[in-house]
């Protein structure tokens, strides 16, 4: 991957995939243009201003996601854009304004930014697998998930799935204004980020992993989930704007597993780590399904084995002081 004298957006810079995607871009040569929402917040910028290269080559801008006109002087000048701002919650009082209206205005609000622009080739959006699966098609051992899979609307809106319908409306929206407006665009659909973090802060996936390691405490009930790691689904969007024949969507997915699986895995790599008891064996499977990597591995993506991503997040853990043992 090389960057030299490229020039480049990325939105919510401050985010844990946006970190490490402005790192590894900074480590390739390219000069990244970051937006935060609040330039004088400490915890959004300080982790970034540290990185290598960032001296010379990082430019940071305040956007708001929700106000027009808001990344024109951001994206202006730039080859690529790559857009990860968006909010990620699971508990919502109000869907249309905390999570809807800054998924789907705020995406708009970007690409309308850089249709201005004749620089930019290609944009390269930070989806999710919440976008892909969410539909009442049922789940088992022989069912393999890509990316011809989509999301219901409808059954998102009657399973209160708040999330996966933001990401959902977002995609097509953008797919929607791409295709009308000659814009090459490029979804990611990463599934449960884990791996170290840059940012000072745990995360939404980094405290879940955390929660499950010290209480056992399930994120959904199923307790399965969709692994894979950060600097890959960082490194994916790298590959997603340097070449030339990728297009459309993509699935990020290492591993489908049961989290007292990924739990048996850390007890085995740290057997000082107090773990929880697993509940119920008859529970788990050894893959519930599987997502299939073909079209990510087109992209020349190699994926990190879920063993040492687990492996990495917990040392990361216990480096930061979250966790001792």
């Amino acid at each position: 991957m090389s960057g030299e004298r490229q020039v480049v957006c990325v939105t919510g810079a401050s985010g844990y995939i946006a970190s490490w995607l402005v790192k590894l871009l900074l480590e390739a040569g390219y000069t990244v243009k970051a937006t935060v929402r609040n330039l004088n917040d400490p915890k959004k910028v300080e982790h970034l201003k540290a990185l290598e290269g960032a001296k010379e080559r990082l430019h940071l801008f305040e956007a708001n996601l929700v106000e027009e006109g808001s990344f024109d002087s951001v994206v202006d000048g730039c080859e690529g854009v790559f857009h990860t701002a968006s909010p990620v919650s699971l508990q919502v009082t109000n869907p249309q304004t905390e999570l809807i209206d800054p998924a789907v205005k705020g995406t708009l609000n970007v690409l309308r930014s850089c249709k201005k622009v004749p620089s930019i080739r290609r944009v390269v959006i930070t989806s999710s697998m919440a976008s892909v699966m969410f539909n009442s098609r049922p789940l088992n051992s022989d069912v393999i998930v890509d990316e011809t899979w989509n999301s219901d609307p409808l059954f998102c809106e009657e399973t209160k799935q708040w999330y996966a319908l933001s990401k959902s409306l977002a995609e097509k929206a953008a797919r929607d204004f791409c295709e009308q407006n000659g814009l090459e665009l490029v979804t990611l659909h990463p599934g449960f980020v884990i791996g170290p973090y840059l940012q000072p802060d745990l995360n939404l996936t980094t405290e879940a992993l955390l929660n499950l390691i010290k209480e056992g405490q399930q994120m959904w009930p199923s307790g399965i989930y969709r692994y894979v790691d950060v600097r890959d689904v960082a490194r994916a969007h790298i590959l997603a704007f340097e070449n030339p024949s990728a297009s459309g969507r993509y699935c990020l997915v290492e591993r489908v597993m049961h989290s007292f699986d990924a739990l048996k895995i850390l007890s085995g790599i740290f057997p000082s780590l107090n773990l929880p008891a697993k509940d119920n064996d008859a529970a788990i499977q050894d893959h519930p399904y599987h997502v299939s990597k073909e079209k990510a591995k087109g992209l020349k993506l190699d994926f990190t084995p879920i063993e040492v991503t687990l492996r990495d997040t917990v040392q990361c853990f216990k480096d930061k002081n979250v966790l001792q043992f």
